[in-house]
């Protein structure tokens, strides 16, 4: 057996340069449009983000960059697709906080996990959340609620996107930590719905990215009274934080870029640095930052920190659901 190892080693320093040679004639990358999968429904502050930056890559390429999306199942249909492409290069993938902090019983494929899944490409935004009250509750500040929750326990409800969702987590986050008790009321259709009965009074409160509540904040059906950033927002800044009454409480939406495995690291290296180049664009920038969504540009390697040190710090809050 030892003698064949020779030969073998010959094989492939035989077989490098044709490999070399291969992936050269295939042309330069990319050559023919690219899809973006998203786990996020359409009109999402992920769909929005992912749309916005899809429309960079594609200036860049010169090619098509196509967001599809893949809503459903807490994330667990477009990370079975995204896993099932090949990994060329032709398919990414946007998956947005939630994917990586489901609990295992929620649904199959989840939590995602990097880079055993995927590969990580880059990171697109942050997106901190919004609570937002029926105008008529006569709540205006995080404490009010507090303090009537712990009053009246059992009588505030909340609206939420689904168990192992960022919202649903944060609203157990927010309720952990300040000692109250809310009923959830799930919805699985996107905001459109629990909105409506937010503004009908029927649900007392909502915790959203600012793109699937803005319209109804500025028809004024409901009222916003703090957002989960770690400090406030300079486009908000009337409106206070979670933390300055929960201190330490900021739990934020994210959307990175990732790869199915096989993916070749030169393609890697290079939609990384495109994606880099469109974060870091001012207009880029600008177009996001009105709907409540901050750019920042991360390479691969601090992408894959960023989310172990994201699932490391809600590992506590998703234990807790998994053992209900």
């Amino acid at each position: 057996m030892s003698g064949s190892w020779p030969r073998i080693v010959v094989l492939c320093l035989l077989t490098l340069p044709a490999m070399s040679l291969a992936y050269a004639q295939a042309g330069p990358y990319p050559d023919k449009p690219v899809t973006i999968i998203s786990d996020a429904g359409a009109g999402s502050s992920v769909d929005v983000a992912t749309r916005v930056i899809a429309d960079g890559l594609a200036k860049i390429w010169g090619q098509k960059a196509a967001v599809v999306n893949r809503p459903g199942a807490n994330g667990s249909i477009a990370a079975h697709a995204a896993s099932e492409a090949a990994g060329d290069g032709y398919t990414l993938y946007t998956p947005a906080t939630s994917t990586f902090l489901a609990p295992p019983t929620v649904a199959p494929n989840l939590p995602v996990k990097l880079p055993r899944d995927f590969l990580a490409v880059g990171f697109l935004a942050d997106q901190p959340l919004f609570l937002a009250v029926d105008p008529h509750s006569g709540l205006t500040t995080v404490q009010q609620l507090i303090d009537r929750a712990k009053k009246a326990p059992g009588t505030l409800s909340i609206a939420v996107s689904g168990v192992g969702r960022l919202t649903y987590l944060t609203s157990l986050l927010i309720q952990q930590k300040a000692g109250i008790k809310l009923i959830s009321v799930p919805y699985t259709d996107g905001p459109s719905a629990a909105l409506a009965d937010v503004a009908g009074g029927r649900v007392t409160m909502i915790i959203e990215g600012y793109t699937g509540i803005v319209g109804a904040v500025n028809a004024g059906q409901v009222k916003l009274i703090a957002t989960s950033a770690a400090k406030r927002l300079p486009e908000f800044a009337d409106l206070p934080t979670v933390a300055e009454t929960i201190p330490g409480l900021a739990p934020m939406g994210l959307v990175m870029m990732a790869a199915p495995l096989g993916t070749p690291a030169p393609i890697i290296a290079k939609d990384s640095a495109d994606l880099t180049k469109v974060v870091n664009d001012p207009d880029v920038k600008k177009r996001l930052t009105a709907i409540g969504s901050y750019t920042r540009a991360m390479t691969p390697d601090e992408t894959l920190a960023f989310i172990a040190k994201l699932q490391e710090t809600w590992l506590p809050v998703v234990q807790s659901i998994s053992t209900k």
